[in-house]
């Protein structure tokens, strides 16, 4: 909110009509998980169905159930708010839309803890695949950043698994996206690809969509003194339930003599199948 305390004594004089907010992120990871919307209630089940394997048919012989397996798990919802007052008298004193700002950032606080309501899910499940920070694209095993041999790996790891090649997500930091500057492989002409993702101009090489976020006052990414941990997913192995979709509103509390400017949301999620996750560590020192 702004306030009398806040604001220069010389008000309009001071202010350009161009407002510059702090630098953040907004929602990154939208549609990367199994999606079930119009949640009535506190908890949503997933149901998970096992595997089974032919057998040979015996002319004359009963048939031989796979006897499948029914699982379920299940999530409940969390509310979230992000609010802030306009007072009308000092919106007479800028010349700036301070509503309108708000809401962009009331919005992008909702966006970025949709965000991280996913990533908290996915590092609470027990991936089905790891890949140590050792990893790398050529010569002797060493601590190291994000490399190809490490999306390679993950890609091993998925296919051997059977998941589908399609819908995989590859979530990292914007410190592991630096780090494939250091793999020559990820620079050189034989990798067109990546060089591309290097520089921004697209976000999927080896079948995963890549995600890139930055540092998170809500948490981002796992980080151990210099260890990101990094996912590599399918969509079908996390499960998000939303109640209450992302949503900004306006309201005018008299009492207040000021705007309420508020983004809400209500969701949760949950991993669904860990085999079709896998943790990915990468050294950042």
């Amino acid at each position: 909110m702004t306030t009398s305390a806040n604001l220069s004594p010389a008000f309009v004089q001071l202010f350009d009509s161009e407002v510059h907010q702090a630098y953040q992120g907004s929602a990154m990871l939208q549609n990367v998980c199994r999606m079930r919307t119009g949640v009535v209630g506190n908890t949503v089940n997933f149901p998970k169905i096992g595997k089974g394997q032919a057998t040979l048919r015996n002319p004359g012989t009963d048939v031989v159930p796979l006897n499948t397996s029914f699982t379920s798990v299940n999530v409940s919802m969390q509310d979230f708010n992000a609010s802030e007052y306009s007072d009308i008298f000092l919106q007479t004193k800028i010349n700036f839309d301070e509503r309108r700002e708000l809401a962009q950032v009331v919005g992008s606080s909702i966006g970025r803890r949709q965000d991280q309501i996913v990533i908290d899910a996915i590092d609470a499940a027990t991936a089905g695949s790891t890949v140590a920070k050792t990893v790398v694209t050529t010569g002797n095993a060493a601590a190291s950043n994000l490399n190809i041999g490490k999306i390679l790996a993950a890609k091993k790891a998925l296919d051997a698994k059977n998941v589908p090649p399609s819908d995989r997500h590859f979530v990292i930091h914007a410190n592991n996206l630096a780090g494939l500057l250091s793999d020559e492989r990820a620079v050189s002409g034989d990798y067109q690809n990546l060089r591309a993702l290097v520089a921004g101009d697209i976000n999927s090489v080896l079948g995963f969509t890549f995600h890139t976020i930055g540092d998170r006052d809500e948490g981002g990414l796992p980080l151990s003194t210099n260890d990101r941990t990094c996912f590599a997913f399918h969509k079908s192995a996390i499960g998000c339930a939303v109640a209450m979709a992302p949503s900004t509103e306006i309201n005018y509390i008299a009492e207040k003599t000021s705007f309420l400017v508020t983004a809400k949301l209500s969701m949760g999620a949950v991993a669904i199948d860990p085999d079709g996750i896998v943790d990915v560590t990468c050294d950042e020192s």
